[in-house]
């Protein structure tokens, strides 16, 4: 009995020295990052795995997308001939068919006619801003063939091509009276100074045709009649032919790459009169 009793004892004894021997230990070991509760935090242990808010995302979450908004095409009416936008082509006549815009305004620009040329207010002031920058850049100018022109110029213009060339040719060359872009007063005939290639598909290929190829999207301008479009736009490559759109849709016509009006809002192409 007494030896059973001396046996406990010293069992019991061995586990507090072993308790002992544990506790110091523990309080001898290195402490983890997480010093507030004294356990170490999983960021700190060795068979921890780095969180996925350490490393970069490969491909950003839809929150991240840089992609930008939709190009939104109803800001202003295509069909209603003072809209900066109105697509007036062989399907499409003004409507009017003698419409005539209210806010004409004259520029100082030079004309190779010598008179003074008149566009409708934006179109002027972006016109006239653009060309004094072209001959800031390169000291060259840029003049101008042909501007607004009324439903009754417009009747004569078309019936003196009609006279040169016969109808069929003159379709491709000037519009019918209603369905002219001249008569917005937002579309213009542009040429260098001296006048090179005026009217002739050559003119692409001149500084001022390079320039204005390159540059007029930056101030609301659109070549209206690219080359080899013609089954769209029913006209023949006018690289001196540019129209007034806005900054806005010039700049996403030209980011985009879509050439014509009306390609961008989904019109059916206009290669002949209806």
């Amino acid at each position: 009995m007494i030896r059973r009793r001396r046996i406990l004892v010293i069992a019991g004894a061995a586990v507090v020295v072993i308790a002992l021997v544990a506790g110091l230990i523990a309080a001898l070991a290195p402490k983890g990052d997480d010093t507030a509760s004294g356990t170490p935090s999983a960021s700190s242990s060795l068979s921890a795995k780095p969180s996925r808010s350490a490393s970069p995302s490969a491909t950003p979450s839809p929150s991240e997308s840089l992609t930008p908004p939709g190009f939104d095409k109803t800001q202003f009416s295509i069909d209603d001939p003072a809209s900066i936008w109105v697509v007036s082509d062989k399907l499409r006549p003004l409507n009017p068919v003698d419409y005539a815009p209210a806010d004409l305004k004259a520029m100082p620009i030079p004309t190779t006619w010598g008179a003074v040329p008149y566009l409708r207010q934006p179109a002027a002031d972006a016109l006239t801003a653009m060309t004094q920058q072209y001959t800031a850049e390169t000291g060259l100018s840029i003049q101008i063939q042909s501007d607004y022109r009324s439903y009754a110029s417009q009747v004569k213009v078309y019936n003196g091509w009609v006279a040169s060339k016969g109808q069929a040719a003159a379709d491709l060359t000037s519009a019918r009276p209603g369905f002219s872009e001249h008569q917005t007063g937002l579309a213009v005939d542009l040429v260098g100074v001296p006048a090179k290639c005026g009217l002739n598909a050559c003119f692409a290929d001149t500084p001022q045709g390079l320039w204005l190829a390159s540059n007029a999207y930056k101030w609301g301008f659109i070549l209206r009649y690219p080359q080899g479009l013609t089954p769209v736009t029913g006209f023949e490559f006018e690289p001196w032919h540019y129209r007034y759109v806005g900054v806005e849709l010039a700049t996403e016509m030209h980011d985009t790459g879509v050439q014509t009006l009306e390609q961008f809002f989904g019109l059916p192409a206009a290669p002949d009169y209806a």
